[in-house]
């Protein structure tokens, strides 16, 4: 059993709530961030046992003071924070010339910034213990693009950019960073989308198969690993060979 301490963002579903299970099956004591609460405290409560201690921290990540305040209450309550996990992360697509400031903010605020404002408060702590794992959950579409996906696809590009920075400055204090791109993974976020859609993105998929939370949340589990202690500034691409 680990009983390290781990802050995973976005927690409450999907991929998020994958690495959750996986995290405390491996024995990782869990900070749970999301901006719904109900659902954050359930997944807690379900997790928090004899073995590991999972807590809710429910707030808003887009926002810089929220995301400072998290990080020093969670450091209070265990004393250390051996890893941090930015996986939250929205879309809100819509073609590149009808795109409303707006529209363009929101993945920007959410799924780069608020990487960026998490990472910037854990690093200090990070230095100070000369140890720490920071894994980005980004997207393939950061590596590709998607029409429709103009202000995601930047989000995503920004993080695995901002992870291969953060990984030069902090690497002398024995801290990684890295990146996991998901490919197509089947969560309720993506069960909305049509059938035709569907069934064209599994036919550019090697595997036959759409990615499951777990799929992902076994590389977060390895990055974590000391096995993975050599590894720092990478960008792992999870998605059946979608974009071989």
């Amino acid at each position: 059993m680990s009983n390290q301490t781990i802050l995973v963002t976005g927690a409450s579903r999907g991929i998020g709530a994958a690495i959750a299970r996986e995290l405390a099956a491996a024995g990782y004591n869990l900070a749970l961030v999301a901006r719904s609460a109900e659902p954050l405290e359930k997944l807690a409560a379900e997790l928090n046992n004899e073995n590991v201690t999972a807590k809710a921290w429910p707030g808003d990540i887009s926002d810089h003071d929220t995301a400072e305040r998290i990080v020093k209450e969670v450091h209070k309550e265990f004393g250390s924070i051996f890893g941090l996990v930015n996986n939250a992360g929205v879309t809100q697509d819509g073609l590149f010339m009808r795109m409303s400031p707006e529209n363009w903010k929101k993945p920007i605020d959410i799924n780069l910034n608020g990487t960026f404002y998490f990472t910037r408060a854990v690093a200090p702590i990070m230095m100070r213990q000369r140890e720490g794992r920071i894994i980005n959950i980004s997207s393939v579409i950061g590596l590709t693009g998607n029409a429709g996906q103009a202000n995601y696809a930047a989000s995503k590009a920004g993080i695995i950019a901002l992870t291969k920075s953060v990984a030069k400055e902090l690497g002398g204090r024995g801290v990684t960073a890295n990146v996991i791109a998901p490919g197509f993974i089947a969560t309720d976020m993506t069960e909305d989308l049509p059938e035709k859609v569907r069934t064209e993105m599994l036919g550019r998929i090697p595997l036959k198969r759409f990615g499951e939370g777990k799929d992902v949340a076994g590389v977060v589990k390895f990055l974590l690993s000391e096995e993975a202690s050599y590894i720092t500034a990478q960008t792992l691409v999870v998605d059946g060979g979608m974009i071989a």
